[in-house]
């Protein structure tokens, strides 16, 4: 909710619901911000890191990086839009799938549940085969209309055109380009990936994992374009998160139950519920 506006403000007025994505600014100059892809900046600040905002009850925002927030959905529903659905839009445009293919995702949390609802109404005809750690993942994904479900060292029932990745580690990268097809696009949807299992990396074959013009490319961000298409489709399909929302009190008790694996689409964290 907008509480006051700077002097140059023209966008918004008070008592506009708004949001801020994990885009805060960027430099407006530069050859990528010119031809909107302000998303690799230089100068690219975000949301939390970079700058205040996150676990804050108020916060300032640069107007052109903040967003109107369509009337047909809630304040919780909206948060995960901004950040896990927005992220899973630019995923599911890089992968380059089309109607009639196959689109794996590795991980279900809740940037791939998100996926997986726009997949359903973008390409009606796209079979999703879904790779999780996680039974209970598996059977979300599985009530959600995923084709097939299966463990991230399983083999689908066929290569996939494109495969989104969301998990933080690199074994389910070795192991999704095994399920790739020839030609196929693997998306690495993460900010960092941990080093917990690098050595899996050791077991990259050229042959069996990377020819055939497979392509492994990552997303890097996110642009005030891609915020707000998806925030307009998600208006229109009714495409909402599945939450599980908590009081800031108990901020660690669901970043830890994400951590377990013991995710079900999205945590939201609600001040003054």
């Amino acid at each position: 909710m907008v509480e006051k506006l700077g002097s140059d403000c023209s966008k918004f007025k008070p008592g506009d619901r708004v949001g801020v994505a994990w885009i805060y600014n960027a430099c407006g100059e530069c050859w990528y911000c010119l031809s909107g892809q302000e998303n690799l900046c230089d100068h690219f600040q975000a949301t939390g890191r970079d700058v205040n905002g996150g676990y804050a009850e108020y916060m300032t925002a640069n107007e052109k990086h903040t967003y109107s927030i369509p009337s047909n959905l809630t304040d919780p529903d909206a948060a995960p839009l901004l950040c896990a659905g927005a992220i899973g839009y630019r995923s599911l445009l890089l992968s380059g799938v089309k109607n009639n293919q196959i689109l794996g995702l590795t991980g279900f949390g809740a940037s791939g549940h998100l996926v997986m609802k726009l997949v359903k109404h973008l390409y009606p005809q796209t079979k999703v085969y879904v790779f999780a750690r996680n039974e209970s993942q598996r059977n979300f994904a599985r009530s959600m209309g995923a084709e097939w479900c299966g463990d991230i060292t399983e083999k689908a029932p066929e290569k996939a055109n494109a495969i989104i990745d969301t998990t933080p580690v690199w074994k389910p990268v070795i192991e999704g380009l095994d399920n790739l097809q020839k030609g196929g696009r693997f998306i690495i949807n993460a900010i960092r990936k941990q080093n917990t299992d690098k050595e899996y990396l050791l077991k990259l074959s050229y042959k069996k994992h990377m020819w055939m013009e497979k392509e492994i490319k990552t997303v890097a961000n996110i642009t005030g374009k891609n915020v707000n298409d998806f925030l307009k489709i998600a208006s229109i399909a009714a495409i909402k998160p599945t939450n599980e929302i908590y009081p800031l009190e108990q901020a660690n008790v669901a970043l830890l139950k994400i951590y377990k694996g013991a995710s079900k689409g999205s945590k939201v964290l609600q001040i003054n519920p």
